[in-house]
């Protein structure tokens, strides 16, 4: 949807877009991409790698208080889920390289052998896989298996997944996946080592597409269908030995998972261990401490504010704590299909009554986040920063508010819902204090962050208000605004991104047209302009960009915030420094 043209735009393009960082789905503890780099003594070690070059061996602990939205790759679509899996699991087509900063968006040959083939004007895309890949059980990846899950990610009782093969390939529409033997014509795989990709239109994007669970292989006959979730197939370095839902996942080395086939995943330790279920205070209380096996411990949700403190005032454990910049816009997304939030002006005083700075604050204080003036990232705007189009002061305008709400007979105020997961609660209740100010009487309903997303993907059963964010799964303003603005994308159960249920013919027929645009740069400030013009009609109120405080153990080494993984954890690369020390 930007830049797709031409063919002779391809290599050009996919040069200019390694130069910034990228990211997907954010929010509700989740997180992508790059922003600032370098180290940032206020709050951590952003841009840079703690604790040296990890050892082989021992157990790596990840202290987490949730468990995964989805480890299927066809609903894979959160960014701390897709770091894990395919960093741990599953191996991509693409994937991206594992550095820190602005590097870490550059792309890399995983199961192919380079970054693909294109023709027909960037219509036709054709990848070819390396030799030696095997499954956990030593079988042989095909490119059989990749359409396979490529064809799975349309199935109806898988819904949730990155959707750009619904968008882009050609003969997709009323596809309902491989069940009764319906296959895509439109994905070909000649022989067991390639598979060609034929899409509607041109898009020369579409090696970054392929970094995402979408073009992970499954094989058919290990499909489970929603079960799948439960026990992926490992063609990555680790397989699963055990895994109790909410409570505990165990990795184990694949034994058949070949590094002279991997450039990228280091697969330092001997055993990974996800302990679930835990209170987040518990979490960084322990983390602070660093002590026996949490030393060797990393924490899978971001240190709640309360807990900075601790860590800033004291250097030995500052140094531990990484800050990468999440690159995604956090928002107050309104459903603009329900009265009283189809009134555009109802939506503008929520806009406007929005106390920016004390959600700044709930988040972790300015050191960890700034005021939102946009829809995108500064990552994808000229100079690196967003634009500031409607002006409004980042405690809100309270009078302006008003003055909207009297406008649309709201004078008096109204009730509504607003849903968060729960590691938001104190930005919900910075939330429900702006509104409060002009008479908007907010509801707070909490969400398990394992549920947050299928909880505010059902369109007919969700709150008014819903707070979550957005990140580009690549530096393109065609992986943001399309997703969370273009109606044509909505789903009754499963919906993802476009949760103010937008529905503007003008912006989607703005969409078509940058998208058909054969200049990069025009279609850049297409999409910049559009940003403002969407900002405008309000279907969400823009809140903070944050940075993701992670605090590592003292025994952890090779960590650092992966920027095209909102700022979570590089899996391919951590370890341990001295692996006697993790009780394996």
């Amino acid at each position: 949807m930007d830049k797709h043209a031409r063919l002779a735009l391809a290599t050009a393009l996919l040069t200019a877009l390694t130069l910034t960082a990228a990211g997907c789905s954010g929010g509700a503890g989740s997180p992508a991409g790059g922003g600032r780099t370098g180290a940032n003594p206020a709050t951590g070690t952003n841009g840079t790698i703690v604790g040296g070059t990890p050892v082989r061996g021992g157990t790596l602990t990840v202290l987490s208080n949730q468990d995964f939205t989805h480890l299927d790759p066809a609903r894979n679509w959160v960014m701390g889920d897709m770091d894990f899996g395919t960093r741990l699991l599953y191996r991509t087509l693409l994937t991206y390289q594992a550095e820190p900063g602005a590097a870490g968006g550059e792309l890399a040959p995983d199961l192919a052998e380079d970054l693909g083939t294109s023709s027909n004007g960037a219509k036709t895309w054709t990848f070819r896989l390396k030799k030696g890949l095997k499954y956990e059980d030593g079988s042989p990846v095909t490119s059989r298996d990749v359409k396979y899950n490529v064809e799975r990610s349309f199935s109806p009782d898988l819904p949730g997944g990155p959707d750009y093969a619904a968008r882009y390939l050609a003969g997709a529409e009323g596809y309902r996946g491989p069940a009764g033997g319906r296959h895509l014509d439109s994905v070909k795989t000649p022989d067991d080592r390639t598979i060609v990709f034929e899409l509607r239109k041109p898009f020369a994007e579409f090696p970054y597409a392929t970094v995402l669970p979408t073009f992970a292989p499954v094989p058919a006959s290990r499909d489970t269908g929603p079960r799948y979730d439960n026990r992926p197939f490992s063609s990555g370095p680790y397989k699963i030995e055990s895994y109790a839902r909410d409570k505990r996942l165990v990795l184990v080395r694949n034994p058949h998972w070949d590094p002279a086939t991997d450039t990228v995943r280091k697969a330092y330790p001997d055993r990974i261990v996800v302990t679930m279920g835990l209170k987040g205070n518990q979490i960084d209380d322990r983390m602070v401490a660093g002590t026996g096996a949490d030393a060797s411990a990393v924490p899978w949700a971001k240190l709640r504010p309360e807990s900075t403190p601790k860590v800033l005032t004291r250097p030995e454990v500052r140094a531990r704590l990484l800050a990468e910049s999440t690159n995604c816009t956090e928002m107050v997304q309104m459903h603009t299909g329900r009265a009283p939030f189809d009134d555009v002006r109802v939506r503008q005083a929520v806009q406007y009554a929005l106390d920016r700075q004390s959600v700044v604050t709930a988040s972790g204080g300015p050191a960890l986040n700034d005021p939102a003036t946009a829809l995108m990232p500064g990552s994808l705007f000229a100079g690196g920063k967003q634009p500031d189009t409607l002006k409004i002061p980042p405690t809100g305008d309270v009078a302006k508010a008003r003055r909207l709400l009297a406008e649309a007979g709201r004078a008096d105020g109204f009730s509504t819902g607003l849903t968060v997961s729960t590691g938001d609660k104190g930005v919900a209740e910075a939330i429900q204090q702006s509104l409060g100010r002009v008479g908007i009487k907010v509801v707070i309903e909490t969400v398990d962050p394992s549920a947050f997303y299928d909880t505010i993907g059902d369109t007919t059963n969700r709150t008014d208000l819903v707070y979550t964010g957005w990140c580009p799964d690549y530096p393109s303003g065609s992986t943001f605004l399309p997703f969370v603005f273009d109606g044509r994308s909505i789903k009754e159960k499963g919906n993802s991104g476009n949760h103010s249920l937008f529905r503007d013919p003008a912006t989607m027929k703005r969409m078509d047209e940058i998208a058909a645009m054969t200049d990069a740069a025009q279609a850049d400030r297409a999409w910049q302009e559009l940003d403002g013009q969407i900002l405008a009609k309000a279907p969400t109120a823009p809140a903070v960009v944050e940075r993701l405080p992670l605090l590592v153990g003292p025994n952890i080494a090779g960590a650092f915030g992966h920027a095209s993984f909102g700022g979570q954890i590089d899996y391919a690369t951590v370890g341990l420094k001295d692996p006697s020390k993790s009780g394996s």
